[in-house]
């Protein structure tokens, strides 16, 4: 299934949806059980509850759609164009993304590099072209273990939500993501058992003021305000039921500038992989439904590695996969807001 949070209009009620075979239409879940089987459970209605319930919360979500989609029920049935999409999970219990992609890492030092020390820079790139590795590469540490931060998770905003421009930055950032959102409690979650307990995947934009990330990370600690300002962590448009992604390393990865490409790339190059990264998070911290867990930049994935620069007015696009695409336009935050 692919689930939805969403406002239908004439409406302030947010409602847990899934979307209907023509990908046009979603079905409120709770609106179809109440109009095949006269009720609904509450975990319907929200897709944290829906995590929490498990399979019998699954089951039920699959009656309703089924039901849906041969009856087409007025009262439980919209039009996308007619609705507004949230987060798919709008305030995820928990926010973390990790740092997977060996690509992403290399590229981004090698563009720091060239702002600081162009010598080096050239050097660095050269050793890379010769010998396959950097002179100036991931730390060993990165090899060893998933690196990873919290974010906040009240940032998270939706499909087609407005980014606002921090007014402290100057170089505005997208980054192209994906994410797990964990469907089971769990501690010291074993590797070959790790998957378990993903429920689905998402799209994720980490918009970052990278100026403010790089002067803040030099007192070794942080990301803090590079990556923590309100409308900062994009997820959607939908959050992907598990087994409708057999094989979550083989997405194709594209991010649409004005709908230029900026960006490709594959979830392939992952080098720290979702099992790996629940097992670590996961030793003496118990993971809960509802935690968000991104896998951090695709190689190429960011302007950083780029040195090209969002500007306010941009329509950001991410495409992943079968997961759809997530929208976002950049926007100055007006004065007093």
């Amino acid at each position: 299934m692919k689930l939805a949070t969403f406002i239908p209009e004439n409406s302030r009620t947010a409602r847990l949806g899934a979307l209907l075979s023509n990908g046009e239409t979603l079905a409120d879940l709770a609106g179809a059980a109440r109009a095949g089987q006269g009720k609904a459970p509450a975990f319907l209605s929200d897709a944290i509850r829906l995590m929490e319930a498990g399979e019998k919360g699954l089951d039920h979500a699959r009656k309703a759609l089924d039901f849906a989609e041969r009856e087409r029920p007025e009262s439980a049935v919209h039009d996308l164009s007619a609705v507004r999409l949230l987060a798919p999970v709008p305030r995820p219990r928990t926010l973390r993304d990790c740092l997977a992609f060996e690509e992403h890492l290399i590229n981004a030092t090698q563009t720091v590099l060239s702002w600081r020390s162009p010598v080096l820079a050239a050097a660095n790139r050269w050793a890379r072209k010769i010998s396959g590795r950097p002179l100036v590469g991931p730390p060993r540490v990165w090899y060893e273990i998933p690196i990873y931060y919290m974010g906040n998770p009240d940032t998270v905003v939706g499909q087609e939500a407005d980014i606002l421009w921090p007014r402290y930055t100057k170089m505005l950032d997208y980054e192209l993501e994906f994410g797990i959102f964990i469907g089971r409690e769990g501690k010291d979650i074993p590797r070959d058992r790790a998957m378990e307990h993903v429920f689905g995947y998402t799209v994720y934009n980490d918009f970052s003021a990278r100026d403010i990330q790089m002067r803040e990370m030099a007192g070794r600690l942080g990301p803090a305000k590079g990556k923590s300002f309100d409308t900062s962590n994009a997820l959607g448009p939908y959050l992907v039921t598990a087994d409708e992604v057999p094989d979550p390393y083989n997405l194709a990865m594209e991010a649409r500038i004005n709908g230029e490409v900026w960006s490709s790339g594959s979830s392939a190059g992952m080098h720290h992989r979702f099992a790996d990264i629940i097992a670590h998070i996961s030793m003496s911290e118990t993971l809960h439904p509802g935690d968000f867990i991104g896998s951090g930049t695709v190689g190429g994935g960011c302007g950083l590695e780029l040195d090209r620069w969002l500007k306010p007015g941009d329509v950001v696009e991410l495409t992943v996969g079968n997961l759809g695409t997530l929208r976002n336009r950049v926007v100055r935050e007006e004065k007093g807001t």
